[in-house]
C-alpha cells in the first residue's frame, strides 16, 4: 500500500538504511580447510563486510581479494545466449560497470560480486542445481566450467544474488538473450536491487506439477529442538526486511582477480597457478611448494542470503536440516538452493506465512510501494501474487513478525540455543542470538515498521565502546523500553580486529538505546568468542 506520508527525505533514509543493512548480509568469503562446500560437509564461512557454511572447516582469518575504497554499487551481469540450456549455463556470465563513470566492477571483490544459481528439473522428478560462473569482462575462468547435464524435456530455472546495491540484467551478444531465458530483472527501468530471475515461474509450475504427481518429493521440514516445526525460508522467525532475496552460491576466487567454480577442477587450477606463480618468485624456493598467501589460497565468495543463514546457521542450531540436491558444478555434493528453499516452505510452512511484502524495499517504485513489482518478485520465488485483505500489506508483515509468537519472539525464546552457534559475523555480534537480535532491529527500521505500527523498535540492543552487539531484550510492541535513559557500554571490547572499510561496511548502529554493560550476554566476553574463533556469515 502506497505510504504517503513518507518524506521524499525520510524515503532517502530508509532505502540508504536498506541498502547498508543489505551489504552487511551480503559478502562472504573464507580460505583454507576443504573446499568442498555442501550442506552436509558442515563448513563455515566468513563474512567480509558483515549478508549468506558448515562446522568442519576451521575458521581462518581472511583478506579481501581485491580492494577497492569506494566500489561501484551498480554493476551490470551480461547474459550469455541460450541461457536456459547446457552450453548456455556453462558459458560464464561477464560482470560490467553499469554505469563505468561511477568505477569499474569486479567478480573477485566480495564487496561487487554477483552470483547465479539454476536448478534442473527432469521431466520424471530428478532435481539438480548448478552454479553458472560469473567473471569481469576480457579475462577467462581459471577453469573450464563444468557442462550440466540438461536432459531433454528439462525445465531450468535461474536466480541471481548480489553483494551490493543494485545488479542489472542485460543481454551479451547479437541475440536477446534476456527473451531467451524470460528474465525478470524488476519493473520496467525498477531493478529489483540485488536480485532477478529467468524462467522461474516456468521452473515452479513444473516442480509443483511433478510434487502433485509424487515425483518430486519434498522432505519434511520436522521438529526442531524448541520442539516447533523446522523454520523455513517463509517463516517470521527467520526472514528480514527482503524475504527469499539471494542466493546459496560459491565460487573460488584470488588476490589476481582469477574466478572458478568451486570444485576438484576450480581449486586443481589455482594450486596450479600458485606453483606456477612461486616457481617465477626469486624471493621463494622455485620447489613448487613455497609461495605467498596471496597466490597460494584460493578464497570462497559466497552471496549473503536468508537462505545462507537458515541452511548454514539457524538450522544446524535448532537440530534442523534443509532441502539439498546434488550439484552439478561442485562435484555433485549435495547444497541447499533458493529454489529447494521456496518449495519446502511452499509445502510446509503454517501460517502465519511470511510472503514477500509491499514494504520490502527491493518491490518499490520511485521510494512508494507497487502491487506489481511485488507481485513480479513473488513469481520468481514461488509465491501467489497479492491478494485480498492483509496479503501484502507492511503493517500485516511487520505485526506478525514483531508480536506473533512465530516470528522474532521465536529467535528470543530460542536464545540459549542460538548463543551457543557460531555469529555470521563476529565483527557485528559474538554469537548467532546477537546477531539475530541486531538483525531484527533493524529490520525494523527498514520496512518502516515504526510508522507503519506508530511503535518504537521493540529490539533494545547492548552494545560495547566499539559497536559489537552482545545482547538483545525484546520488549512488546507498545510497551515501554527495558532502559529509558540510554547509556554507553564502556566494557572492554571482544569484537576481533577490524578495519575501517569493515567497520564502514558494517550496518552502522540506528538511533536505539543501549543497555547497561550488566545486561550483556555471558557469550560476549573474550573466552566465549576465541572458542568460537574466526569470521562467520549468513543472513
Amino acid at each position: 500500500m502506497p505510504r504517503k506520508d513518507l518524506t521524499q527525505s525520510s524515503r532517502a533514509s530508509r532505502r540508504e538504511h536498506a541498502r547498508r543493512w543489505n551489504r552487511s548480509k551480503l559478502s562472504l568469503a573464507f580460505v583454507g580447510g576443504p573446499m568442498i562446500l555442501a550442506v552436509v560437509a558442515g563448513s563455515v564461512f566468513a563474512a567480509q563486510n558483515r549478508d549468506q557454511h558448515h562446522p568442519q572447516a576451521g575458521p581462518q582469518a581472511l583478506a579481501q581479494p581485491v580492494v577497492a575504497a569506494k566500489p561501484d554499487p551498480n554493476c551490470t551481469l551480461l547474459v550469455p545466449d541460450q541461457p536456459l540450456t547446457a552450453t548456455g549455463l556453462a558459458t560464464p556470465y561477464t560482470l560490467v560497470a553499469t554505469d563505468p563513470a561511477q568505477g569499474p566492477c569486479h567478480e573477485a571483490n566480495a564487496d561487487q560480486s554477483a552470483f547465479v544459481e539454476a536448478a534442473i528439473l527432469t521431466r520424471d522428478g530428478k532435481l539438480t542445481v548448478y552454479n553458472p560462473l560469473v567473471i569481469d569482462k576480457g579475462k577467462k575462468a581459471t577453469a573450464r566450467p563444468v557442462r550440466p547435464s540438461v536432459p531433454s524435456g528439462s525445465t531450468v530455472g535461474i536466480w541471481f544474488g548480489f553483494n551490493d546495491a543494485n545488479l542489472t540484467l542485460r543481454k551479451s551478444g547479437r541475440s536477446d538473450s534476456l527473451a531467451q531465458g524470460m528474465c525478470v530483472n524488476g519493473l520496467g527501468g525498477s531493478v529489483f536491487g540485488q536480485f532477478a530471475y529467468c524462467n522461474a515461474p516456468a521452473f515452479f509450475r513444473a516442480a509443483n506439477a511433478q510434487i502433485a504427481k509424487g515425483r518430486l518429493k519434498v522432505p519434511a521440514l520436522g521438529r526442531a529442538k524448541d520442539g516447533l516445526p523446522c523454520p523455513t525460508t517463509r517463516d517470521f522467525s527467520v526472514v528480514d526486511q527482503d524475504p527469499s532475496d539471494n542466493v546459496v552460491t560459491h565460487y573460488l576466487a584470488d588476490a589476481q582477480g582469477r574466478v572458478a567454480q568451486n570444485n576438484a577442477a576450480g581449486r586443481a587450477a589455482f594450486k596450479k597457478a600458485a606453483q606456477l606463480a612461486n616457481r617465477d618468485d626469486r624471493h621463494h624456493r622455485h620447489n613448487g611448494k613455497v609461495g605467498s598467501v596471496a597466490t597460494s589460497t584460493p578464497t570462497d565468495l559466497a552471496n549473503g542470503s536468508d537462505n545462507l543463514l537458515l541452511s548454514q546457521f539457524m538450522d544446524p542450531a535448532l537440530g534442523c536440516k534443509p532441502f539439498t540436491a546434488p550439484d552439478q558444478s561442485g562435484d555433485g555434493h549435495a547444497t541447499s538452493a533458493l529454489a529447494l528453499d521456496e518449495l519446502s516452505a511452499a509445502a510446509d510452512q503454517k501460517a502465519p506465512i511470511a510472503l514477500v511484502p509491499q514494504n520490502d524495499p527491493m518491490t518499490f517504485v520511485d521510494g512508494h510501494s507497487s502491487v506489481t513489482k511485488t507481485n513480479a518478485y513473488r513469481a520468481g520465488v514461488n509465491m501467489r501474487a497479492v491478494g485480498a485483505g492483509a496479503d501484502g500489506d507492511g503493517a500485516s508483515f511487520c505485526t506478525s513478525l514483531f508480536r506473533d509468537r512465530a516470528g522474532v519472539q521465536r529467535v528470543f525464546k530460542d536464545k540459549a540455543l542460538f548463543e551457543k552457534a557460531p555469529s555470521p559475523d563476529p565483527a557485528m555480534a559474538p554469537n548467532l542470538f546477537a546477531f539475530l537480535a541486531a538483525r531484527a532491529n533493524q529490520t525494523f527500521t527498514n520496512l518502516g515498521c515504526d510508522k507503519l505500527l506508530g511503535a518504537a523498535d521493540p529490539v533494545t540492543l547492548t552494545t560495547n565502546v566499539n559497536g559489537l552487539v552482545t545482547d538483545g531484550v525484546l520488549t512488546p510492541l507498545g510497551h515501554a523500553h527495558p532502559s529509558d535513559i540510554p547509556t554507553i557500554n564502556t566494557s572492554p571490547s571482544a569484537s576481533p580486529s577490524t578495519s575501517s572499510a569493515d567497520r564502514r561496511d558494517r550496518p552502522s548502529a540506528p538511533a536505539t538505546r543501549t543497555t547497561s554493560p550488566t545486561k550483556a550476554s555471558a557469550s560476549s566476553s573474550p573466552k566465549a568468542q576465541q572458542s568460537r574463533g574466526g569470521h562467520h556469515y549468513g543472513t
